[in-house]
Parts: structure tokens; sequence; C-alpha cells
């Protein structure tokens, strides 16, 4: 390892250049220059989540407060999974520009993305502060449901700034750099423990809130994240070029449609695969605080490494991106093919580490045995999904990078709403298996989507390439 990252450091070609070759070495080089920022700050940013759950698992009560928390956590990612749907266009979009050399126009197209970002932030704010009735219409579990709103009510006040962290953060992606994610991963998870510690168990003249201040200290980071942000993206040198502050642009709707025509069907891709685990969550909920908690483990330990694809995908819709800014369909398929191999390669790692160390893995969670003991059944189910879990995420990034989203997103609804959700509520509720029917009905719903997803990549780049001399 430390090799490999000497070699990156003394690799002095941009990120944006081409390689007409397809030095495979060059290119995993480069996938990774613009993804280990990325991955390093996902890790960050969930460790918040991590935190808050360990935290939460040594309150008093824990498995209705682990409980509350996954079922709160589970809306509260819904809704963040469609923001960042919604302002996900602006990361290929600027990778367009930027790889054609348009930088002026992609710093005007982001400040549009800005009235989306605002627009989004009020509905954000209100579901998760009025939550209860929507907990009720779930039917969650009752003593349940309070902890779970109050969670929801404390950390909606920083809804607002998630949004606009996420569109500096695809801005900044888009133009080729991903330090920002690193750097306000790495700040947000360093605030995190001693802020959880002061608000969930009430120090320094603070009361015990719990799993609430859990969420207050959450929305506290999430501000002082986007000031950082702000001040990153301000004053670096690379980003003057693009004049993204010099001045705040009124509406241009059909900059906004634009955007919207791009972001909308990434946003119910990201949706439909996002409330394929809120759905699973809340519907476990029903099932009561014992396995709500224990399915909380499980999943929350399966995002944790999820980061690593999902850093990769990013990565790769960048790099897909800029090779059609630049008219080389060759080389956006090779840059798909590259990152779509080595999220493949990660994932086995982590599917190999799950199998072999559930118990010491759900260990650092909760030393509930009964929770414990469910937990690390349903370990066995998160590990089997990694392969396939990282395939599909990475290929949605390289079609993402292709601006190809209208298809991606019915081939979402079939592999994780006709497939993963249909079958993991049958598993669940008609044949009996519990918790472990809705991670199976996961399972089959994330490799038909891997299989699809791939599919249409491959498919789409073929073309692209075919039609490329006639369009020259």
């Amino acid at each position: 390892m430390p090799g490999r990252f000497a070699a990156m450091a003394q690799d002095t070609t941009p990120v944006n250049s081409i390689t007409k070759s397809h030095d495979h070495p060059a290119e995993v080089r480069r996938t990774l220059q613009l993804a280990i920022p990325v991955v390093l700050g996902q890790v960050a940013i969930f460790s918040m989540n991590f935190v808050d759950t360990v935290m939460s698992g040594h309150l008093p009560q824990k498995d209705i407060a682990l409980a509350g928390l996954g079922v709160g956590g589970s809306i509260w990612s819904a809704l963040m999974m469609f923001t960042i749907g919604m302002l996900m266009a602006v990361q290929p979009s600027v990778a367009h520009l930027d790889g054609a050399g348009r930088r002026l126009e992609a710093g005007a197209l982001t400040r549009q993305a800005l009235w989306i970002a605002l627009f989004i932030a009020v509905p954000y704010w209100a579901v998760c502060y009025f939550s209860e009735h929507l907990l009720q219409l779930f039917r969650i579990d009752p003593v349940i449901i309070p902890v779970a709103a109050g969670y929801l009510r404390a950390i909606s006040w920083g809804a607002p700034a998630l949004c606009l962290i996420f569109l500096l953060r695809f801005f900044s992606e888009g133009a080729g750099r991903t330090r920002p994610t690193m750097f306000y991963g790495i700040l947000g998870a360093a605030l995190n423990i001693p802020l959880n510690y002061i608000m969930m168990f009430g120090h320094v003249g603070f009361p015990a809130l719990g799993t609430i201040g859990c969420g207050y200290a959450t929305a506290i980071v999430i501000w002082l994240q986007l000031g950082m942000v702000l001040s990153y993206l301000s004053m670096h040198h690379h980003f003057k070029p693009f004049e993204l502050f010099h001045r705040i642009d009124a509406p241009r709707w059909r900059e906004i449609a634009s955007l919207l025509h791009l972001g909308i069907p990434i946003a119910v891709s990201v949706s439909l695969e996002g409330l394929l685990f809120v759905g699973a969550a809340l519907l476990i909920g029903r099932l009561g605080p014992l396995p709500s908690a224990a399915h909380l483990v499980a999943i929350n330990f399966s995002a944790l490494v999820f980061m690593i694809p999902l850093g990769m995908s990013s990565a790769v819709a960048v790099r897909v991106g800029n090779a059609l800014g630049r008219k080389d369909p060759a080389s956006a398929r090779y840059a798909g093919i590259v990152g779509i191999l080595m999220v493949a390669t990660s994932q086995c790692v982590n599917m190999t580490v799950m199998f072999v160390f559930p118990a010491q893995i759900v260990g650092m969670y909760t030393d509930d045995a009964a929770v414990a003991a469910m937990a690390v059944s349903l370990l066995f189910y998160a590990a089997v999904f990694q392969l396939p879990d990282g395939i599909q995420i990475c290929s949605a990034g390289a079609l993402r990078g292709l601006k190809d989203t209208k298809i991606p997103m019915l081939f979402n609804l079939v592999a994780y709403w006709l497939v993963g959700m249909s079958l993991g509520y049958y598993l669940t509720f008609n044949v009996g298996l519990g918790p472990a029917g809705m991670w199976i009905g996961m399972i089959a719903g994330l490799s038909v989507g891997a299989v699809l997803l791939t599919g249409r990549f491959l498919h789409r780049t073929s073309w692209l390439i075919r039609s490329a001399p006639a369009n020259a």
C-alpha cells in the first residue's frame, strides 16, 4: 500500500488527461487519485453515523435507543438520498464542461443549481421536523416513535446546510477536485464524538438528551462543515477560473430545467435504491425493538464499508464524464470497466472480513446478548450482498458520467422494488423468516440491479464508440 500511494504522489500526469493506449496501471492510478479523497471523506462522514450508533448502544434502554436511531436515521437518509440524486446532476454536467475547457459555464450552471438546493431544503426540514405522523403511518412500534421523532426534530435543523454541502461537493468533484469531501468529512468526524458526548450523556452544563442530543450534535456539525467547504472553494486557486462566487444569478429556467431533466431520474434512481433499505428498516421496525436494533447493527456496518464503492462511483462518474467532454467514448468505456473491476475487488475483501469476523464486528456496537446474536446472523446476509451492491453503485456512477439516467431509473424500479422489496416482504411476513427475509430480498434486488446497470453501461458505450466516426 505505501508503494501505491508513493506512485500516486509522484505521478505528474493531470487527472483529466487522456491515454490513448489505455494503460491499465495509469487508469487505476488516476481513478484512485480522484477516489481516495472521496472514499476517505465518505468513511469519515459515515463514521459519524457509526459513532452515533455505537454511543446509542450505551444509553439506558439501549435496544429502544438503537431502534429509534435506526428508524429515525432511515427517514433522514431517505430524504438525503433524494437530495443527493437531485444535486448529483451537477457532477457530470460540470465534468463535461470542465473536460471541454468551459469553466465559466460550469460555474454559472452551478449557481443555477443553487436554486434547486434551496428549494429542496424546505421540505427536507419540514418532513423531519413533523415526522411523528409519518412514523405512525408506517405502523412503527409505539415505543420507538418518540425516540425516532425526537431525533428527527433535532437533526432537521441541519437539513438546509446539508443541501448546500452536496451542491458544492458535486461541483468540486465534477471539477476534478475531491479533497473537499475528505476535509469536511474529517472535520465532522473530529467534532462529532465530543459533541455527542456532551449532548447525549449530559456534560458541560447540558442535560442528558440521549438520542435526541445525537441529532442536535449532528446538525451543529453539518453547519460547521458547510463553513469549511465554502472557505476551501473560495480560497483555492483551482476554482478561480470557474468564478463560482463572483455573483448570485437570478433563476434561469431553461438551465434549471436542464438540470432537473438530468437530476430527477438520478434522484428517483437513488431514492428507489435508498428506499429499499429504508423500507426494510421500517418494516423490520414493526417486529419490535430487538429485530430493529439487530438490523441497525448489521446495516450500519455494511453501510460503513459501502463508502468505498460509493467513493469509487463518484470518481468513475468524473472520469467517464471528462472523457465524453473530450469526445472520446472509448476512454469513457475503459474508465468505467476499470472502475467496476476495482470495486469488485474491494468488495470481495469486505465480504471476507464480514464472513470471518462477525462476532467481533457486532461486539463494537453492543454487549446485549440477544441483539448481538441476531445481528451476527444478519451480518451473514450483509456479507453476501457486498459484491452486487458495489457493482451496481459503480455501474450507476459510470452511467451518470454518460448522462444516461432515464433507463437506469426504470432498471432500479424493477430491481429494488418489483424484485427486492416484494420478495423481502413476502419472505418476512408471509413465510415468517423475520428480518432475514428482508435481507434476502435486498440481496436479490441488488443482484438484479448490478446485472442490469452493468449491461446498460456496456451496451451504451459500445453504441457510442460505433457511432463516433459518423458524428465526428
